[in-house]
């Protein structure tokens, strides 16, 4: 960070945080009369009651509402495409993006395209995209489900091109949510293993926007307050999952870090996963960050050096004297949460395919390097992965 920052802050979004908080549906004042809700392909929003729910909330805000249901953990333009053309067809004024970040970010894309001509990626400003100015956005509601991108808060959907294997994030003023209802209560049935998953990739976007070059007082003060609390109440969570403290503690993490988001940005770690999950869209985002994030932030251990040892002391409460005990410090939390030993290999990625991801991380996902601390040379990229890979 600069010694003498200069930033601006402008988050438009209205938060409401809380257990039990998801009933001011009924009677918030929204920003449309129809909703399209936006959820994942599984089953879990249904199965749970969590789509009934904010249909019968919708009904007693007087508000109309349809399903697009088509989602994947890893979202692809050609759903985006096709959710816009049902909500202009259907006439819808409002997206609510109910679930994971996938459903989140989706929502915001299908709110460009039901504003916009012709296909998503002519807005798209890196890799094969036009990077063409985007005129509006239909209003997005989003009400997360879990806790882990933090997507509530901030522009950001990530979206993948599958013809072209490009995952690329997106964002600008007008795809900021209008609305966010977080509701811890909502996240209990969230299983251990995706628990881990999305509260590291929550962890990943504090610590990476922590040591981004771009960082500010403001952000700051939201990172290592979601550093803390993701290393202290993370593994309680996925250990009980019925724990309400350690889900609102998570969730409320995640959402900070979501805030880091809008304030700072992430680096590169980031790329080098979205170049993983673009060839491998069964490897969850959070998985991958996880099975990277020794050896990247072993790259940079000496770079950040003060930086490294203030998000050892608030995730340890002991004074730090060296930047190492950051990474064991992390390494322990992956411990506790058993993320130890994951192995790219079982997504079915290979020792082969390492130089090209280096190629993709750097052509499509390359505004990421922007916000390193130093330049990062390919040959420094690809032993990071040779160091991840098992």
């Amino acid at each position: 960070m600069n010694t003498n920052p200069v930033f601006s802050l402008n988050i438009p979004t209205k938060l409401m945080f809380g257990c039990g908080e998801i009933k001011n549906l009924a009677t918030e004042q929204l920003p449309g009369k129809k909703a399209m809700i936006v959820i994942s392909a599984g089953s879990s929003m249904r199965k749970y009651g969590y789509l009934d729910k904010v249909i019968e909330l919708l009904k007693e805000n007087d508000v109309d509402s349809i399903v697009y249901d088509k989602i994947l953990p890893n979202p692809i333009k050609d759903h985006v495409m096709e959710g816009a053309a049902i909500c202009r067809e259907m006439k819808c004024d409002m997206l609510i993006g109910l679930g994971g970040g996938s459903s989140i970010d989706s929502a915001k894309a299908i709110a460009v395209m039901a504003c916009n001509d012709g296909d998503y990626w002519d807005y798209i400003q890196s890799g094969s995209g036009k990077g063409r100015p985007v005129k509006g956005a239909l209003p997005v509601i989003a009400i997360p489900t879990t806790a882990g991108t933090g997507t509530e808060v901030d522009p950001w959907t990530v979206i993948t091109n599958t013809e072209k294997t490009e995952k690329i994030g997106f964002g600008c003023q007008c795809t900021f949510p209008k609305l966010s209802i977080v509701d811890p209560e909502m996240m209990l049935s969230v299983p251990p293993q995706l628990t881990a998953y999305q509260g590291f990739d929550a962890f990943f976007h504090a610590s990476e926007g922590f040591i981004a070059n771009c960082a500010t007082p403001i952000s700051d003060l939201y990172a290592l307050e979601a550093v803390r609390l993701l290393y202290k109440y993370l593994p309680v969570a996925v250990k009980d999952g019925r724990n309400l403290k350690a889900r609102a503690k998570v969730a409320w993490g995640s959402t900070l870090a979501g805030l880091v988001e809008a304030t700072s940005r992430c680096v590169s770690q980031h790329a080098l996963e979205h170049a993983m999950s673009a060839k491998y869209p069964e490897l969850p985002h959070g998985a991958g960050l996880i099975a990277l994030s020794d050896a990247y932030f072993e790259t940079f251990k000496n770079d950040c050096m003060k930086r490294y040892m203030k998000m050892a002391e608030v995730m340890t409460q002991k004074k730090s004297n060296r930047p190492s005990d950051f990474l064991e410090a992390l390494a322990l939390m992956k411990k506790e949460c058993g993320m130890d030993n994951l192995k790219l290999s079982d997504w079915g990625m290979k020792p082969e395919d390492l130089p090209d991801m280096v190629t993709n991380a750097r052509d499509i996902a390359g505004g990421f390097y922007r916000f390193d601390v130093r330049p990062l040379t390919d040959e420094e990229v690809l032993e990071i992965y040779k160091k991840s890979y098992k």
